[in-house]
């Protein structure tokens, strides 16, 4: 009887070692810089795989779980900063030295502060003006002229990245002026945003606009998490 107790306390330990490892390396993945790569293309959006039993080749040493899921109020990497994080994983085997899933979907906000510097120009802001819209104030050289420009545009994913087409511009004025210079002007106030310091093979699927930012989700199959 002893010994039976002393076992259960043992895999219990071992058990709990391996969620604090497991966490560790999901920590590893966001603070450590990702190789590269090119930008996949759009693609459908993946359909959650449902749980199942663990699969028959389980190497030794190898621990599968059938899903994980992990949240972050805020993740800062060398490329950008995030908040609100939540990461579901799928299918998810790990060794002392790997970590993969076979479904990863994150979701996360990017902060109207992050998007404006990417923008720069002092001064310049990003705010919400709808659930799928946004504005950008800036001030910028046009023609040898300082003018304040605020374009409103529509929030797209194109591509696997985060777009703000204008679609009304603002530079002050009559009419006709702010025609003539906005069209020259629109390239300044235009996002184009790649969601970085996340693992290769996460597609950005859909964003909404928030009070505080951009709410992304990105989601990806057979995803290399820690490599």
């Amino acid at each position: 009887m002893q010994n039976q107790r002393t076992k259960d306390r043992l895999t219990g330990a071992a058990v709990t070692v391996l969620v604090l490892l497991l966490v560790a390396a999901l920590l590893l993945w966001w603070a450590t810089e990702p190789d590269g790569g090119s930008t996949m293309p759009p693609q459908a959006q993946p359909t959650p795989p449902q749980a199942g039993a663990p699969p028959p080749d389980l190497a030794e040493g190898e621990t599968w779980l059938s899903d994980l899921v992990l949240d972050a109020g805020a993740v800062e990497t060398s490329e950008t900063s995030l908040r609100d994080v939540t990461a579901r994983a799928r299918d998810v085997r790990t060794t002392a030295t790997r970590l993969d899933a076979g479904w990863l979907s994150v979701d996360a906000t990017v902060p109207f502060e992050v998007v404006a510097e990417e923008l720069g120009g002092e001064g310049t802001t990003v705010r919400s003006a709808g659930p799928s819209r946004a504005t950008v104030a800036r001030d910028v050289d046009v023609l040898g002229r300082r003018m304040h420009v605020v374009a409103t545009g529509t929030v797209e994913v194109v591509s696997g990245r985060l777009v703000v087409e204008p679609r009304t511009i603002d530079v002050g004025g009559p009419d006709a002026f702010s025609r003539a210079l906005g069209d020259l002007a629109r390239a300044l106030v235009t996002i184009e945003h790649d969601i970085e310091g996340l693992p290769d093979g996460l597609v950005l699927q859909d964003v909404t606009v928030q009070d505080d930012g951009f709410r992304a989700n990105l989601q990806g199959e057979d995803v290399r998490l820690v490599d």
